[in-house]
């Protein structure tokens, strides 16, 4: 026996459950507290007033098999959830839908859209289009046209001066009719060496175009080399992508039938289905970029930018071999027509100068002419033979010769080789500022391909496999259950980024080996 208040009465008639016992479910379990009773009573409490006052009690337990008591709910928020769960499929069903609308077919003929820019057969390699390129590339066909001029203008400068002829005459006005008429021709010497320095003047410039002309096709060359790897990486990432998209309609045709079976729950096609679209708008942008890049190709070696032109081969530079890098610095010095033009014009100013001295010197003409003179006097004269009146008159014919000297007294030409020597005193500035870039081209683009190739062989050995055997790995351990899905995404998105950077580190040890043949003048340039 023991006695209770009248409030405590009034708590402990109805069951108190405490927050540490109440157990929560999710999904579709319904909300089961476990029963209690204040004070752990095991029974029921049957009391009565003692007294004739109300305020105590008189309670004695009576054991009881189970307390009963009763728990409302409320529905309504019930019925939300399966509204929003309804909801929430009948949107991923259709998007499900409207993703599979496309046909089969269409669907396989645009995840194929790579082999519309690639073909091992039928396509060209970049050996092949930097032939195409030095034949059709109008640039360097004006080019070799300034060498033909160059080659006529030596000729025109070994030809020697033309002679000249004067004729002339006179007549006097009134009188006896006397007359002149005077035939002179001259031919110029050249003295002083002037047409040898000037057929040098011409030489050193037919060697600076020749030059001009091997400098624009070695750069000619590395752009097609250069562009050409662009264009066959952002392939190489569109086929990637393409696969990617594929296997991403793969998942979301699993997943779907998985939910249809009521196996996965809605949310999860949906997430499948975004991903799917994001994928597909990756593909799209990775077509754009092929398309770009081969319009600049097109441009590079003559083509229309509707000529069909696909490409073949690879970026491995695993197969070249390059001499060390002190051999190719020497071979860089000696070949690269950038420093034989810088040369050739310091040889120019040198012939410049020969030809401003030689035309301040001395020179002459030889002359060479015939005159006849017709004179009378107003005067008669006697034949000597009939002894008849005869006006008197003479005929005479003139046989001239002469030289006609130029004398350097004023002009020597003195502005002219001052100029030329302070245009030498340039070009050799200009060749040794062009050696010391050589050597600096040269040192850097060894240390890029270095650096690149280091960081193409470790994503090759170290991080792609095993970047691919961790998303499989992800995907396997979502299917047993272990995994969420965004867990599986994640690590996809890690793969496809390994897979899209170790494209870029092929692409970059390809540029930097570019590079090296592209500043030693390697003849697998061209």
């Amino acid at each position: 026996m023991f006695h209770l208040s009248a409030n405590q009465i009034k708590r402990s008639a109805r069951p108190h459950v405490p927050e540490r016992d109440k157990q929560y479910s999710v999904g579709w379990r319904p909300f089961r507290p476990e029963p209690y009773v204040e004070g752990s009573l095991k029974g029921s409490n049957d009391c009565s007033p003692s007294g004739s006052g109300t305020s105590s009690w008189t309670c004695r337990r009576v054991p009881l098999a189970e307390p009963r008591f009763t728990l409302r709910f409320n529905v309504r928020p019930l019925w939300g959830l399966l509204y929003v769960f309804a909801l929430m499929l009948v949107t991923v069903t259709a998007s499900a839908q409207s993703t599979d609308s496309q046909p089969v077919a269409t669907r396989r003929a645009t995840l194929q859209s790579h082999l519309k820019y690639y073909d091992e057969r039928s396509g060209k390699n970049a050996d092949e289009l930097v032939k195409v390129a030095l034949a059709n590339n109008l640039e360097i066909s004006a080019m070799r046209r300034e060498a033909e001029a160059g080659e006529a203008l030596i000729r025109q400068a070994g030809l020697r001066a033309n002679p000249s002829v004067e004729v002339s005459g006179q007549r006097e006005i009134g009188g006896m009719g006397d007359n002149s008429f005077m035939v002179e021709g001259g031919l110029p010497l050249e003295l002083g060496g002037r047409r040898s320095a000037r057929i040098r003047v011409a030489e050193r410039e037919m060697e600076i175009r020749r030059q001009a002309l091997a400098e624009r096709e070695r750069q000619l060359a590395a752009d097609v080399r250069a562009k050409f790897g662009e264009a066959l990486a952002a392939v190489l990432k569109l086929r990637f992508t393409e696969d990617t998209v594929a296997m991403a309609e793969q998942n979301v045709e699993l997943v779907t039938a998985q939910v249809t079976e009521g196996r996965r729950p809605p949310l999860e096609q949906n997430m499948e289905t975004v991903e799917l679209n994001r994928m597909r708008v990756e593909r799209e942008t990775r077509e754009g970029d092929v398309e770009q890049r081969l319009f600049e190709l097109r441009n590079l070696i003559g083509l229309e930018p509707g000529d069909p032109l696909l490409l073949r081969g690879d970026l491995d530079t695993l197969k070249m071999s390059f001499p060390p890098q002190v051999s190719a610095e020497q071979t860089a010095l000696q070949t690269r027509p950038d420093l034989k033009g810088a040369a050739a014009v310091e040889q120019l100013a040198s012939a410049r100068i020969e030809q401003a001295r030689s035309e301040g010197r001395i020179d002459a003409d030889v002359m060479v002419g015939y005159q006849r003179m017709k004179s009378g006097f107003p005067l008669m004269g006697t034949d000597m033979e009939t002894g008849a009146l005869l006006p008197i008159q003479s005929r005479m014919n003139f046989f001239t010769f002469g030289v006609r000297l130029n004398l350097p007294v004023r002009n020597r030409n003195q502005g002219m080789i001052a100029a030329a020597e302070l245009e030498r005193q340039a070009a050799k500035d200009r060749l040794e500022f062009g050696e010391l870039t050589v050597k600096r081209e040269v040192a850097a683009a060894y240390a890029r391909y270095n650096r690149a190739f280091r960081a193409m062989e470790i994503y090759r050995v170290g991080v792609r496999d095993r970047a691919a055997q961790n998303a499989e790995v992800v995907r396997q351990t979502y299917e047993i259950g272990s995994k969420t899905l965004l867990d599986y995404i994640a690590e996809h998105h890690r793969y496809i980024e390994t897979e899209n950077r170790f494209i870029e580190a092929q692409l970059e040890a390809y540029l930097a080996m570019v590079e090296i043949l592209k500043t030693t003048n390697a003849p697998e340039l061209r």
